[in-house]
């Protein structure tokens, strides 16, 4: 796996959004998440060594903006050249998470189609009302290949009617880590495994998050244990 994040910077931080661990963790560092720019590992998946082999090898699974937001109103003027790498590496396989679907079409190829086979659009979903709001244009794009993830999990969430539509190729639930992590509770994990396995959709428990509920107790779990702690629950579905 390689994490691959061409700029830095997310523009705003709303209630129970994916932004706000963005925020958290480029402070750790001491970024500035308001400041929208390129990274030095900008051009990344185009890098070659000295010997002209590419710096990533073919057949990694290459996950890109982990820190920010693809589809960034700010980053619109340099999505072409991403693309561009994007079709170049058709032996690597991207995956894109974005809470930003609504902005999926902005600066799309021309020839994108119903898509790039080597690309995966992870749609972000934290609650009800966003699941609500997003799936649905989710489902309406030209995509070749969807997931859905419930990360940071807020709550329980039902998404049967959009698991239903056929289109969804896999589903990941977690929690929140650092030190103001919102709730996680097991049984909304489970939940979304059931109708997941109901809809015959794979599913995978990524972390625990760093508060994590289980029956009546509360766990506080560190970020390196928290990945293993999923783990050891098994109730991953075909992942």
């Amino acid at each position: 796996m390689v994490i691959w994040n061409p700029w830095h910077g997310c523009t705003k931080i709303s209630p129970g959004c994916f932004n706000c661990y963005v925020y958290r963790r480029d402070a750790e560092f001491g970024k500035d998440s308001r400041i929208v720019s390129k990274t030095t590992s900008f051009s990344l998946p185009v890098k070659r060594s000295r010997g002209g082999e590419y710096k990533i090898p073919g057949g990694e699974r290459v996950y890109a903006c982990m820190t920010s937001d693809f589809f960034l109103e700010e980053a619109d003027s340099w999505r072409a050249e991403v693309w561009a790498m994007i079709k170049e590496r058709q032996d690597l396989e991207f995956c894109i998470i974005t809470k930003r679907i609504h902005r999926f079409m902005a600066k799309l190829p021309s020839d994108w189609e119903s898509g790039y086979e080597n690309v995966t659009i992870c749609c972000t979903v934290e609650n009800q009302n966003r699941a609500d709001y997003r799936l649905p244009i989710f489902l309406e794009l030209p995509i070749r290949h969807r997931t859905i993830i419930h990360e940071p999990m807020l709550e329980e969430i039902h998404i049967e009617p959009y698991l239903a539509s056929g289109k969804i190729e896999g589903v990941t639930c977690g929690g929140e880590s650092g030190p103001e992590a919102r709730l996680c509770d097991f049984s909304w994990v489970l939940e979304t495994m059931r109708q997941c396995m109901e809809a015959d959709v794979p599913f995978y428990f990524k972390q625990t998050g760093a508060n994590f509920k289980k029956g009546n107790r509360i766990y506080r779990i560190e970020r390196k244990d928290q990945m293993i702690q999923a783990g050891k629950a098994g109730i991953n579905y075909k992942c």
